[in-house]
Parts: C-alpha cells; sequence; structure tokens
C-alpha cells in the first residue's frame, strides 16, 4: 500500500468516500513537513490545498492591526482545516505555524473541488466540519475578551475531544505546557496553574507532555 492510500484510507473524510472517489483522493494528495515553530503559511499567502495534520501540532492565529495577537484553533493529529479559504479561490485570511515537528496531508485544491462536486458523503463531512468549526470560532471569540487564564486554557484543552473534528481521540493528549500555552495564549506558567487547578477539581490529570481529560464536557464549558 503506497503513501497516498495510507492518506486518504486514514484520514476522518475518507469513509465518506465511494472506492472510486477514494481513487481520486489519492492522486491529489501529498505530504509536507515542517519543523517547529516554522510558519505553514502567513496571513494573505495564497495556499491552494485542503490541509490535514497527519503528525503534529499547529496553531491558526492572526494579529489585529492594534497588535493583539488572537488564537482561533490548534489542530492535531486527524484534523484538516482550510476548506474555507479553498472553497473561495482566496488568500488565507490568517497565520498557520506548527508549534510542534509537523507533517501535512496537503489535498489539491483540484481534487478538493472535484470532491466536493461529486462525493454526497464528502459534502456531508464538509458540513459537519464547517458548523463545528464555526461554532468554535464564535466561542473563541467570546472567551478570548470575558474568561480568565484558567478558562482559556481549559477551552482549549476541550478542542482536542471534540468527537466531530476528532472523532478517532481518546482520553488522551500529548501536548506540552508550553504548545498549550502558544494555543491559549498564556505563559507556560499560567498553564501549570490552571493545569493545576483543573486537576484539583477532577478535570483532567496532567503528567509530563500528557494530559488525560477525565470529563471535556466540561472543560469546553469552563468559565472560571
Amino acid at each position: 500500500m503506497n503513501t497516498k492510500r495510507d492518506i486518504a484510507a486514514e484520514a476522518i473524510w475518507g469513509a465518506e468516500l465511494s472506492e472510486d472517489e477514494l481513487v481520486r483522493a489519492r492522486r491529489g494528495l501529498s505530504e509536507r513537513s515542517y519543523p517547529k515553530g516554522s510558519y505553514i503559511c502567513h496571513r494573505g499567502d495564497r495556499l491552494d490545498y485542503w490541509t490535514g495534520v497527519s503528525e503534529g501540532l499547529i496553531k491558526i492565529s492572526a494579529i489585529s492591526a492594534s497588535g493583539k495577537a488572537m488564537t482561533f484553533a490548534g489542530v492535531t493529529d486527524g484534523g484538516w482545516f482550510g476548506e474555507g479559504s479553498v472553497l473561495k479561490n482566496e488568500p488565507r485570511q490568517y497565520d498557520v505555524v506548527a508549534i510542534r515537528d509537523t507533517r501535512l496531508a496537503m489535498l489539491s485544491r483540484s481534487s478538493f473541488l472535484w470532491l466536493f462536486e461529486n462525493s454526497p458523503g464528502f459534502n456531508r463531512f464538509l458540513v459537519r466540519q464547517l458548523n463545528e468549526r464555526m461554532g468554535q470560532f464564535i466561542a473563541t471569540i467570546e472567551y478570548d475578551r470575558i474568561l480568565g487564564p484558567t478558562a482559556r486554557v481549559a477551552r482549549n484543552l476541550s478542542w482536542f475531544f471534540n468527537p466531530v473534528l476528532y472523532p478517532r481521540a481518546g482520553s488522551t493528549v500529548e501536548i506540552s505546557q508550553e504548545e498549550l500555552g502558544l494555543l491559549a495564549g498564556v505563559s507556560r506558567q499560567v498553564v501549570n496553574r490552571a493545569l493545576q487547578a483543573l486537576e484539583h477539581e477532577g478535570l483532567l490529570k496532567a503528567e509530563h507532555g500528557r494530559i488525560t481529560v477525565v470529563d471535556a464536557n466540561a472543560l469546553s464549558r469552563y468559565e472560571v
């Protein structure tokens, strides 16, 4: 089995496709690797691929005219992003940065549009994905304005246990305090205190480089 077949078969949207559609998808798939800290794209760049994280962790963010940074989402193994920009054929409206060494699966725009125009299963997946991302972005704007650092850490962590975006996620995520801080927009020290508070409340168990979540729903609603 070649690499392209593996990417298509293992993708969370692959189960929605017929065998003929999978064959078409495999033709348009490739992989690229990015070292920790590198920009995958800057705001205003064109990236004519629908993109998934085969392995690693990326941050989708932007900086306002006043210099304020805002993180829209973190995406880890199995997550896909950027369908809106591909559909609209427009430059990216955000920066994408590799938080750790990352390998990306890249589906060409032509293959993406073929699936969009011909595959009912692919379209069902896109509707679920777009709906979930929209809710996530709205929640991000809300908590960036009104929530404290512990709640920001809790809600950023809860992203990785979203059953729509990561249907194969278990109860544990491999993530360091530094990485979680970059996503939440707080220091590693703040993350450490937040995790201690959340562990004390029985919502998670924090270990070195690993967090096991006991109640993901509680994390997604955390407001303190």
